[in-house]
């Protein structure tokens, strides 16, 4: 397959972990579309010795965490579409608000969980693949999963459910 093909077939994987980290659809287009540029443009730095959509998924990340430490030093900006009050009404699903419960809790992770928690769960990477793209040990990858996952039964308050004992 060509380099360039590889790059195609990523797309949809890139445009899926994009958007789980940003929450926003523009801005999830906007860091998929840096990737690739960036991609193209660096393709003489792609060592093949793993797969471009790991690769891929790097760079992306990499975006991703540098627009994120510009925005903290920048300081929080508010659109001004959302200075308008509208009355809030909450869904009467009890599936909705338990996904926009869960979608909040996961806004509130550190980033480096959040990130682990969403190549793994969202993307279904094996934690080999994970930590490979996040550059960190299988360990450090399990660590901070497990974690996120305490950290979101904690605030979607799942946690007093009952324990099971480990038996030696």
């Amino acid at each position: 397959m060509d380099f360039l093909d590889e790059i195609e077939a990523s797309v949809p994987a890139l445009r899926r972990y994009a958007r789980a980290l940003t929450r926003n659809p523009d801005r999830a287009d906007d860091l998929v579309q840096d990737c690739l540029e960036r991609a193209i443009r660096k393709r003489n730095l792609f060592a093949p010795s793993g797969p471009v959509q790991a690769w891929l998924f790097r760079i992306l990340l990499n975006i991703w965490r540098n627009d994120l430490r510009f925005e903290r030093r920048r300081g929080d900006q508010i659109p001004i579409d959302s200075l308008i009050a509208e009355p809030s009404v909450a869904p009467a699903q009890p599936g909705r608000i338990a996904l926009s419960e869960m979608s909040r809790a996961i806004d509130r992770l550190p980033d480096d969980q959040r990130e682990a928690l969403l190549l793994v769960v969202l993307e279904g990477l094996s934690y080999r693949d994970a930590a490979g793209i996040l550059g960190i040990p299988d360990g450090t990858l399990m660590s901070r999963l497990s974690r996120a996952r305490l950290a979101l039964r904690t605030l979607t308050g799942s946690g007093e459910e009952p324990r099971l004992r480990s038996i030696k």
